[in-house]
């Protein structure tokens, strides 16, 4: 595989709101440790808010569709996830605006914008104990694949195993930002309920979809 289509893209979506309410419990019991509890059941909120919408969204190309999920994760999903996630996804729109398909580098591209969607929301980095500290290295990996001109599949593989890595590091280090920044090193032995939500969502895609397509 070296193309991804726009429609890859749609049936991805449709894997992620399956993952995230399927996880719904899960994802509270992480947060509880050093949020609200809360953070599952905005993200199912939103996710399910695509869904119900799912026949109005923008499907003209990958851009159109990945802004209409963002509008509507900004509108449905509760609390600080539906901006985040939500500019996340309109910045990732935006980039793609009028693509029908990405290859290896327009997709680490693609991540990227989210990335920047993220810390254009937060302010947050690296190390800080939120999302971004499974998504820069998925993203980051991606890049590194595209420069060595890999496979996709095997691209997407690699890139999830770093979203895990980089979700199960959140556990060894305090929170920076947050509701989880008032615990301050209270917060360490504590998975970030954000990082390890994208590391369960890329390797659902991967696993639930990816590897089946022809």
């Amino acid at each position: 595989m070296d193309t991804l289509l726009a429609q890859h893209f749609m049936d991805s979506m449709n894997i992620v709101i399956d993952t995230v309410v399927e996880n719904e419990g899960y994802f509270c019991e992480l947060d509880s440790a050093a949020g609200d509890g809360d953070f599952g059941s905005s993200l199912a909120n939103g996710f399910r808010g695509i869904r119900s919408s799912w026949e109005m969204l923008n499907k003209n190309d990958i851009g159109a569709f990945m802004e209409s999920c963002g509008m509507i994760m900004m509108e449905k999903c509760g609390g600080a996830s539906g901006p985040i996630w939500g500019t996340a996804f309109r910045q990732a729109g935006r980039y793609a605006k009028g693509k029908e398909k990405m290859d290896l580098k327009e997709l680490s591209d693609f991540f990227q914008a989210m990335v920047n969607g993220v810390q254009k929301m937060g302010g947050a980095k690296l190390g800080d104990k939120t999302v971004l500290d499974a998504l820069i290295p998925a993203t980051e990996s991606l890049k590194s694949s595209a420069t060595k001109q890999e496979d996709m599949l095997l691209a997407f593989r690699k890139s999830v195993a770093e979203a895990e890595n980089g979700a199960e590091g959140t556990k060894e280090i305090a929170a920076h930002k947050g509701r989880a920044l008032y615990l301050g090193d209270r917060s360490v032995g504590y998975y970030d309920a954000g990082a390890k939500a994208i590391a369960v969502i890329l390797s659902a895609i991967y696993n639930n979809y990816l590897i089946n397509v022809e």
